[in-house]
Order: C-alpha cells, then structure tokens, then sequence
C-alpha cells in the first residue's frame, strides 16, 4: 500500500523517462491505485503519438482499475488528437479519484478535470505541484508563451577560458563530462550551434554513447545559426544521423545586429514542435541569445585547469556594468568526473 504522495513521487520519476521522445507532448507519469491503495499499473508517455501514461497504466490495470485512484503529473487530456481524451478513458474504467500534481495550460487539451467532476469522479489538484512542473518545466514554460526553452550549455576552465590562446579546445572537460553532456542531449528536441563552430570544430551533434538502458535515441534536430549559408557542403553537421536546419536571414529575418533574427528561429522551432532547446554555440551566439533575453537555464562544466588566455566562453552579452549583470539562481552543483557542472536558472529582472 502506498499514499497518493508516494504515488506522485513515483509518476514524477517515471515521467522523467520520456524527455526528449515526447516533444510537442508533455512528459506525463500515472500511477493507479485500487481501493485499498495497491499499485495495480503504473505508465509514462513514451513518444508523441504513442499512449498516453494514463492509458498505458490502464492496460495494465485492467479490471483491477475499477474503483481506485489515478496518480497523474499532468490534468488528463480532453481531445481526440492523435490519441483518445484520457479522461474519457478513466471514466470509462471506473476510477473513482483522480489526483492531478499540475493543470494542463493548453486550451485544446485542458478541461478534463471538468469532465471528470462531471462524472461524478473526485479531483485534487495540487499534490507535488512544485516537483511536477520542475520535471515538466521546458514543455510547460515552451506552450505558456509559445517559443522553445532555451538551455545554454557550456564548458570552461576554472578562469572562464573555453579555448586555449592557440585555438585548441579538445579536451577542456573529461570523459564524464563529456558523457554527460550527451545525457543531456537525449533530453531537448533541438541543439543550436552558429556557423562559426561549424567551420571550426566540424560537429556532428547527435546522442552518442548512452548506456543507461533508455528509450530508443530520437536523435534532436541540428540547428546552425549561419546568416550568410557559409555551412560547409561536407560538414558533418549535413550527415543522415540526424535531421538538420541551416538557418539565414534569407529565411527568418535579420535581427538588430544584421545577423539571424533568433526570436524569428524560436518561433519557428515552436511551430516545428520543437519545446526544449540545448544551445552548443560559442561565446558569441551565447551572448547574442542572452543579450536578447532568450535563455532560460544555464549548464556549465567547470574543469579544475587554468589557461590564462585564449576564448572566453562568453562574450557581448549586452552587459556594460555591473549593475546589468544578469543574475543566476543555482538550482544544483555536482562533479561529474574531475569537473563541477553548475545549473541556474536566469533571475527575472526587477521592474526599475
């Protein structure tokens, strides 16, 4: 027998299992309970256009279902899309009490708590809220204002240098780290790099090297911010691993600074389906996207070296005082191998 905050728990972590594979969806976990409180079939959405959780826990349920509880993350969907409403299909079931950690905040899919009390079926909402939308918070920020989540990813020695004074980067973090960073890979839909890291690293930017046991790798979407299509035609990055975006002006727009207008990139990412974005690119593009206010966390590997001088890892983030400094909240501090890996999220800015 386990509680409905236990459940809730175990629904978070098995959400979890879907990042990367679900993308426009939600993650989304369920647990269900019968009326004794017995865990008697458990799900998670795996891929968009696949079961939802609520349904592959009631496949496992069965008949055991009737009378008990769901545990899910997310409000039970109300529409026909590529799969049934879920709230339809609880009712049908027989559950009796459905416990929601988080609302669902789009207008096509939300209303199936409604639909629910309207069977007569229990609602609370609000258990393991927090926890929830943190599991969920690329995919719930990307649909409450319509462009991807933007994660800036970076590697750098311990005074802030992300390349040596005669160019050479390779390698600044370890082998951890580095395996780390394509753990991260597999949760994002898009990587974003400039053309400028193109020309000098020829990256291939896929998930390479995983070796927990997860899902099948749905590689994410290699996009190259190059405003004047200076992309090699042999670059790595044009390979069949993966599907790849060269992005130019010619196609979204010019920003203020003549280059790529990335708000325009976003917006079309979001229009892709697109909902979380791992930005790869070097100093400069950092600093153009967070000078525009288009980065949302920050995941930086610290390696214990000193170089002295070479590249900044960032550069002309449109910050001229000090008293423009763009604030970071950590959010956590792990070593991964020999290096610390830092993870903040950007501080909204005070109204003057």
């Amino acid at each position: 027998m386990v509680t409905e905050h236990e459940a809730m728990g175990r629904a978070i972590a098995l959400a979890a299992r879907g990042l990367g594979t679900t993308s426009p969806n939600p993650v989304v976990g369920c647990l269900l309970l019968d009326p004794d409180g017995k865990v008697v079939g458990e799900g998670f959405h795996a891929y968009a256009g696949g079961p939802h959780a609520e349904i592959v826990a009631l496949a496992q349920a069965g008949k055991r279902a009737r009378g008990g509880t769901a545990v899910v993350t997310l409000e039970p969907c109300n529409h026909t899309g590529r799969t049934g409403p879920c709230a339809q299909a609880l009712i049908a079931a027989g559950i009796k009490r459905v416990v929601i950690a988080v609302d669902d905040p789009t207008p096509v899919a939300a209303g199936g708590a409604a639909t629910l009390r309207a069977a007569g079926i229990q609602i609370e909402t609000g258990v393991r809220r927090e926890e929830a939308e943190a599991g969920n918070l690329a995919w719930l920020t990307a649909v409450r204002r319509s462009r991807p989540y933007v994660t800036w990813k970076y590697a750098a020695t311990l005074d802030g240098r992300s390349a040596a004074a005669d160019g050479t980067s390779m390698w600044i973090t370890s082998e951890p780290a580095r395996a780390d960073v394509h753990r991260l890979r597999s949760t994002v839909d898009a990587i974003v790099v400039g053309v400028g890291t193109v020309l000098a690293d020829d990256p291939q930017l896929t998930v390479r090297d995983l070796r927990d046991g997860s899902l099948a790798i749905k590689q994410p979407l290699r996009v190259v911010v190059d405003s004047s299509g200076r992309t090699p035609v042999k670059a790595r990055i044009r390979d069949a691993a993966a599907e790849t975006w060269i992005v130019t002006t010619a196609e979204v727009g010019a920003g203020p600074d003549g280059h790529v207008d990335l708000s325009a990139m976003l917006t079309g990412l979001y229009a892709r389906g697109i909902r979380a974005v791992l930005l790869e690119g070097g100093p400069t593009l950092a600093g153009a996207f967070l000078a525009a206010g288009l980065v949302d966390r920050v995941v930086g590997y610290v390696a214990p070296k000193l170089l002295g001088a070479g590249r900044a890892a960032l550069v002309d983030a449109g910050v001229t005082t000090i008293a423009e400094a763009i604030d970071l909240d950590l959010t956590d501090i792990a070593q991964i191998g020999s290096d610390l890996r830092f993870t903040a999220v950007l501080r909204p800015k005070r109204e003057s």
